[in-house]
């Protein structure tokens, strides 16, 4: 009973401050650049593009700005990839199926190569995320100037995280980010966890088809959501925090787009891109400041992130939109919970095993994200 509880009040302990404003504020100053460009140009349907390029940002946020520039570079390889497979996917109406097995695919490929140079927040997930989303809504410009605007929100990031340069003018030559080398057994563990992302990814995708869900992609970024957490305990938060962060997050959205007077799509009708646009800002660095301190409160801010981007690029029914996203994200983060519990990394074979760790450490370590 003591390890329950432990994990219980784990699930609502914040972590302490760390410098998070700072973070929070390149995230969002990368964001906010190009998408009052796009604001300013009456392209806010194209701010779903500036968005993903520019969340490169997030990476690397308590390193040094040279370990940070080459973070985000390796950042900017998945998200970049997921927009472009989006995009292609999109231009060429390929959705369905060929979006479930093409994500699973790139999920597992995402996985390996976001272990191998040790990418923080964890894992492929926002260049699934990107690719779901991308391959979603309509590309309602040349595919190359979709591109350019991810990659030149992505380059203006990496400027912004590098900006401590140019207060130091220090370079540290020959430093790198620590990557030990893969082991034999490295190496299996790593091709463990990419099989346990396609699994997730595939079987949460196939059941968002088959429930004929618009946007199983929702269901598929949910559940990669669990799989990035060190061991059991935390995969299982992950998936909680996921889950109640996205329907707190879904009650803040339909205070915003429901078209009833007291939303603020009722109060600003004619603004209401404009105030979507300022919104996915501001809820950027909310989503930011409390990203690694709990991964729930980050949630109710990253899930209007998303709505409002989707709906400026693709407006449908602010209710279908609402509800398919609520489900889709339960029925991902369960698959999610499931793949962790059903093929576990080495050595945290048993729940027994992997709860005496727990308690062992007294206190949960901090989820990876």
């Amino acid at each position: 009973m003591e390890r329950v509880l432990l994990q219980v009040r784990a699930l609502h302990r914040l972590e302490p401050a760390n410098n998070d404003h700072l973070a929070a504020a390149r995230v969002a100053l990368s964001v906010a650049v190009p998408s009052l460009l796009l604001l300013a140009a009456g392209r806010t349907d194209l701010m779903i593009y500036a968005v993903f390029g520019a969340l490169a940002g997030m990476y690397g946020r308590s390193e040094t700005h040279q370990l940070r520039l080459r973070h985000q570079s390796q950042a900017a390889v998945v998200l970049l990839t997921g927009v472009a497979v989006g995009v292609f996917l999109s231009v060429n109406h390929l959705h369905s199926w060929w979006l479930v097995g093409v994500e699973a695919a790139l999920a597992g490929v995402g996985s390996v190569f976001a272990d191998r140079v040790r990418l923080k927040p964890n894992g492929p997930f926002f260049g699934i995320l990107a690719l779901g989303a991308c391959a979603s809504v309509p590309t309602v410009v040349p595919w190359q100037v979709a591109m350019l605007i991810a990659a030149g929100s992505a380059a203006f990031s990496m400027l912004v995280g590098f900006g401590g340069w140019f207060r130091r003018r220090s370079w540290q030559r020959g430093a790198v980010r620590a990557a030990p080398g893969v082991t034999p057994a490295g190496h299996r563990e790593l091709l463990v966890h990419a099989a346990r992302y396609i699994l997730a990814v595939g079987a949460a995708g196939t059941a968002g088809v088959l429930t004929g869900s618009g946007h199983p992609h929702w269901a598929m970024a949910a559940a990669a959501v669990p799989l990035a957490g060190a061991d059991l305990p935390s995969s299982v938060r992950r998936g909680i925090h996921r889950i109640v962060g996205t329907f707190l997050g879904l009650a803040m959205t339909a205070v915003v787009i429901l078209p009833v007077p007291w939303s603020l799509a009722g109060l600003f009708p004619g603004g209401q891109a404009v105030v979507l646009a300022l919104l996915v800002i501001l809820f950027q660095f909310t989503t930011e400041l409390f990203m690694t301190r709990h991964y729930g409160l980050a949630m109710v801010s990253f899930t209007p992130v998303i709505l409002l981007m989707t709906q400026l690029a693709h407006p449908i029914d602010p209710a279908v939109l609402i509800l398919e996203r609520g489900v889709e994200t339960l029925v991902g983060a369960l698959v999610g919970i499931a793949v962790v519990v059903a093929v576990r990394r080495a050595g945290t074979r048993t729940p027994a095993a992997l709860l005496g760790r727990a308690r062992i450490l007294r206190l949960p370590r901090r989820p990876r994200h």
